[in-house]
């Protein structure tokens, strides 16, 4: 039960990557990879300030505004430079890696003596439950702190979804949702398209580096090489979560977000448990993504062919 509930938080605090990869891959069409260094960099600005001893809410905070810094600077390469996104992208994160060492001063900062959110989210819980280090949930044996850092992603990722989705339904959110539908049409109407996709990229990334600090304040280190890999592991999620829930409305997108990262993460540890070597974990987070991609046109095919057969039978008759 232990393991289940970590791999559950873990899950939902790296929603918030498949939040900021729904918005720049599936909302802006943009095919944004800055992701592999603005995770990182979150968790180095929060790793950084919470050693010195500031309050976690400032340094997630903080984190959050390096994402959105980091964001805008691939926003403005593409449309004040024209630079093409995807080059864009990669030159904001080969530059971060360098930015990431320089702010950690090292390629690691442990973060085990230090005050985090999953301080407060453990205080909170023992203070709800009696100040018992553990509790009896279904037979099972789970500490106190598991599951208030548990409780506590979800409430944070529920309210991250509901201000999305509720923004996203605003003039600025849906001119934004416009852009990445038909820039051509937005810019006909009189919309800056090009601050659309700066706000757009600025807004996924501050996401992304949000999850960075969330993830190093769970983990307890941060480290320069945390982010390889994301951008595959967040869109892995959205794909996932669209062949579960589907992409027909906004909501959908945003709830099948959740749910892609959880199931993905459930995914990596029952291949884990069952004796995959960790060493080809990136192949296993290949294979899904391709499952992935390919599963909704295979169940098409076989929709088509089942209805095909049932006129042939029906003709036949």
């Amino acid at each position: 039960m232990t393991l289940l509930i970590g791999v559950l938080s873990l899950g939902l605090i790296l929603s918030f990557l498949a939040l900021g990869v729904l918005i720049s891959f599936r909302i802006l069409r943009f095919a944004d990879i800055t992701a592999e260094g603005s995770l990182p960099l979150g968790a180095a600005i929060a790793a950084v300030l919470l050693a010195r001893g500031v309050e976690p809410t400032l340094a997630t905070t903080a984190a959050f505004c390096g994402g959105l810094v980091a964001g805008s600077i691939t926003g403005v390469l593409h449309t004040k430079f024209k630079i093409h996104g995807l080059l864009a992208g990669i030159l904001v994160m080969t530059a971060l890696y360098s930015v990431n060492l320089d702010i950690m001063g090292r390629s690691n900062i442990p973060l085990i003596s230090a005050v985090t959110l999953a301080s407060y989210a453990e205080w909170a819980g023992a203070a709800i439950l009696g100040g018992g280090l553990s509790l009896n949930l279904f037979g099972w044996e789970v500490s106190t702190r598991d599951v208030s850092v548990f409780a506590s992603v979800l409430i944070a990722i529920s309210v991250a979804g509901l201000i999305l989705y509720f923004f996203f339904r605003t003039n600025l959110g849906t001119a934004m949702r416009a852009t990445g539908d038909n820039d051509q049409m937005i810019r006909a109407l009189g919309v800056n398209a090009d601050y659309m996709i700066v706000l757009g990229l600025a807004l996924s990334n501050g996401l992304i580096g949000l999850a960075g600090a969330l993830l190093a304040q769970y983990q307890g280190f941060a480290d320069v090489q945390m982010g390889i890999g994301m951008v595959v592991l967040g869109l892995a999620s959205v794909i996932i979560g669209e062949a579960l829930v589907g992409s027909g409305s906004l909501g959908l997108s945003i709830a099948g977000a959740f749910m892609g990262s959880v199931l993905f993460r459930l995914l990596v540890a029952i291949a884990l448990r069952w004796g995959l070597d960790p060493n080809d974990l990136k192949l296993i987070t290949a294979v899904f993504v391709f499952l992935a991609l390919v599963a909704p046109n295979f169940l098409n095919w076989l929709g088509k062919r089942s209805v095909l057969g049932e006129e042939n039978r029906i003709g036949a008759r």
